[in-house]
């Protein structure tokens, strides 16, 4: 039996650690200038988290300001969802760091793991419960701290990526007045692509204890080639879907994974759609993964990016490979 109950965004937010990482100063780490990451991602600066500041303090402070957006408090908060591959340990989860420290004593708290897709998947997850009449009030977050799996003698990768987190508050769209409106919400996924980017060591395969561990192993790794013709071709597969959705009526803004800024413009050229219809903020924080949609999210909220009535497209793909895309009436 499907349920009538409508779904919307009441609030949004998103934290970023305050140490800002240029160029330049990768620059005097590693064999790169300004110039060679700026053309070839867009890329001119991003956020990295400092000892003592963890995954869960990212995500804590973006839920806390999608809570106060929502006109909530942490009580009313149902259940907790996180997309993240950086959690502060292993196990227990980042969402159950999170509830305890909002002090949601009425939440439920678990965590998704989709890499960059992890904050659409998390927000799926929360319109599904809404929708089912099981939560009323679900916080979906994306967050990540990826300085910490950075090999920073890898230039082709540790230029990439930055740590920070966003968060939506989800409800019946009666108690959003009506802003937000989740319409359509898809998910995908295709393992032939598992090594296009990954950690090869550290999980039960291969633990630290494991006798043929290596220190490298533990970083990121991406095959960048594979990487750009998958997202190129999802990205705008995404996009165009949204589109014929739609009919008649024009797709006013759309937030992607902030990946690559090439990535970006290439998908775009294939739609032929002008550069100012899609919310770009990478220069300023890279390749964030799961915080990437959702700090866009509510950057645009908060610049009036987003007008009441807008048709708004949030698009990501990431490792697995995995891909999402959510279609909401603002």
């Amino acid at each position: 039996m499907t349920s009538n109950i409508r779904v919307g965004i009441a609030g949004t937010g998103h934290a970023v650690p305050p140490r800002i990482v240029t160029n330049d100063d990768l620059a005097e780490i590693v064999d790169t200038s300004d110039e060679w990451i700026t053309q070839r991602t867009g890329i001119r600066a991003r956020r990295f988290v400092d000892d003592g500041q963890d995954c869960s303090h990212l995500c804590q402070e973006a839920a806390a300001k999608a809570i106060e957006a929502a006109g909530l408090t942490p009580n009313d908060i149902d259940l907790i969802v996180t997309g993240s591959l950086t959690q502060d340990h292993l196990m227990p989860t980042v969402s159950a760091l999170v509830q305890t420290r909002l002090g949601c004593e009425n939440a439920g708290a678990f965590d998704v793991l989709a890499a960059c897709t992890g904050f659409l998947t998390a927000l799926h997850t929360a319109e599904t419960f809404v929708r089912a009449g099981r939560a009323k009030n679900v916080l979906a977050i994306g967050g990540e701290t990826l300085s910490r799996y950075l090999d920073m003698s890898d230039r082709t990768s540790c230029i990439l990526f930055g740590d920070g987190a966003g968060a939506a508050v989800v409800r019946p769209l009666e108690a959003c007045g009506g802003q937000g409106e989740i319409l359509h919400q898809e998910l995908g996924a295709d393992g032939s692509g598992y090594e296009f980017i990954h950690i090869p060591s550290g999980g039960a395969k291969h633990p630290h204890h494991h006798p043929g561990y290596e220190k490298e192993n533990h970083f990121i790794r991406v095959r960048g080639r594979e990487v750009y013709r998958f997202a190129v071709t999802k990205m705008s597969e995404l996009i165009r879907k949204a589109d014929e959705m739609v009919g008649d009526e024009e797709i006013k803004v759309v937030i992607p994974h902030q990946v690559n800024l090439r990535i970006i413009e290439a998908a775009r050229e294939r739609l032929d759609w002008p550069m100012e219809r899609f919310f770009v903020n990478i220069e300023k924080y890279g390749n964030t993964s799961a915080g990437s949609v959702p700090i866009a999210l509510d950057e645009a909220v908060r610049s009036g990016a987003l007008k009441k009535g807008d048709l708004v497209v949030l698009v990501a793909f990431g490792a697995g490979l995995t891909w999402g895309s959510t279609l909401l009436r603002w």
